[in-house]
């Protein structure tokens, strides 16, 4: 008896297969253009859908650096002209005690620490851009299946409304958020560690005006961020236990506010109105090794923060530059682009930033959940230690701006 034929289609040949079309999946689509790579980007939720995180009320808090990176890709533009709030000044403080720390712009240089952009407008910038990116194929609606991999490159099942197959490339890279299916299907190891807090997040109007200040309080349940976003609103990220986030979300638009102005304070006045409020789980999440064969993490697939200092995105975005960098070169060298040589240079470059803004991120929420009096008074004399000591202020500011360590092209504001 005759085999039986294989009536399938040949998967569909390209060079970098990207599961995932969030913010950083579609921000690495983006910076790969002009490299010559054929890409093709898949992701699971519509565009526009309730679901899909670049489309949700949420913001981001962008670092000068993150700017600088979305200004080489060629996306800033798109999102400068649908609005960006410039973060011009920071203030720090221990609520109910004596330490703060205010910085500046100008103690840095810069036309602005960072800028706070709505999830949506960057995700319609990010959107506008990939459609004009010559060799990029973007497959949505569509759910990652299946994975295979060989010594030549790497296979994907794929489901969707209007795409069944297979893409195969030489490169698999993992987008896909903190709860990665492909990751799983790849047996990469997460370690999760759960802060148990909440993350509360809203849009308010201040009765006051913000003068791009951006607010960071540390409470006892965990910090409280006021950030200037554009059409004079503030963004909330409210930090408390999960029992607290229930009975917060419950409360009337009315109460609510009451109760954020009872934490926060008065110095943006009385605070008039609020969105829609939604709230998120925080943990830690530390995924080793974020190379394997043929296949690469970038953002919350490879890591996740607490939100204290908003870094969390721009750890993510900066992944995405050393990435698209280290490829380039590699196909202009006329090398593997999914070698375990090249993959290898990635995961070297970002080590050290990954450690150092987790430990960061991690021992500031350490340090600010403790109220043993003597802790408290060191860390409040840090806090005037830096508002006093421009040394330590301007290192700061390298660390929170994205500005320090080894930069990526890109992270230089140019092209690759």
């Amino acid at each position: 008896m005759p085999p039986i034929a294989d009536t399938r289609p040949p998967a569909a040949e390209t060079d970098v297969v990207i599961v995932g079309g969030g913010l950083a999946g579609a921000s690495l689509g983006c910076a790969l253009a002009g490299t010559g790579l054929r890409t093709a980007v898949i992701e699971a939720v519509p565009r526009e859908a309730e679901g899909q995180p670049s489309y949700d009320d949420r913001s981001v808090a962008l670092a000068y650096g993150s700017k600088r990176i979305f200004a080489g890709m060629n996306v800033w533009p798109g999102v400068a002209s649908r609005g960006a709030a410039p973060i011009e000044r920071i203030h720090v403080s221990d609520r109910g005690r004596f330490g703060f720390t205010r910085l500046d712009r100008r103690h840095a240089g810069l036309e602005a620490l960072g800028y706070v952009v709505e999830t949506r407008v960057l995700g319609a910038a990010l959107y506008q851009r990939l459609g004009a990116v010559e060799g990029l194929e973007l497959i949505c609606p569509a759910a990652v299946t299946g994975i295979a991999r060989d010594a030549e490159g790497i296979t994907v099942s794929i489901d969707g409304p209007q795409a069944v197959g297979e893409r195969r490339g030489r490169l698999l890279v993992l987008a896909d958020g903190g709860r990665s299916a492909a990751r799983e299907l790849l047996g990469i190891e997460v370690r999760n560690r759960d802060y148990g807090q909440t993350a509360l997040v809203a849009n308010v109007t201040p009765g006051h005006e913000h003068r791009n200040t951006a607010y960071e309080r540390f409470t006892a349940t965990g910090p409280l961020a006021v950030l200037p976003m554009t059409q004079g609103r503030c963004s909330v990220v409210w930090t408390v236990r999960p029992p607290e986030a229930e009975h917060l979300l419950a409360l009337t638009d009315a109460e609510f506010l009451g109760a954020l102005q009872d934490r926060f304070g008065e110095r943006l006045g009385v605070f008039r109105q609020v969105g829609r409020r939604n709230a998120y789980p925080l943990s830690m999440a530390r995924v080793h090794p974020t190379v394997v064969e043929r296949a690469a993490l970038i953002g919350n697939a490879a890591h996740a923060l607490h939100p204290v200092a908003g870094q969390g995105f721009n750890l993510g975005l900066r992944d995405v530059a050393t990435l698209a960098q280290i490829l380039a070169e590699a196909a202009r060298d006329g090398d593997d682009i999914g070698s375990e040589r090249v993959l290898g240079r990635y995961a070297r470059w970002r080590r050290r930033d990954n450690q150092a803004m987790t430990a960061f991120t991690d021992g500031l929420v350490r340090l600010f959940s403790n109220d043993l009096a003597p802790i408290a008074a060191v860390r409040d004399l840090g806090l005037l230690a830096v508002d006093l000591f421009p040394p330590a202020k301007r290192a700061l500011l390298r660390l929170t701006t994205g500005m320090w360590g080894r930069q990526p092209r890109l992270g230089r504001g140019l092209e690759l």
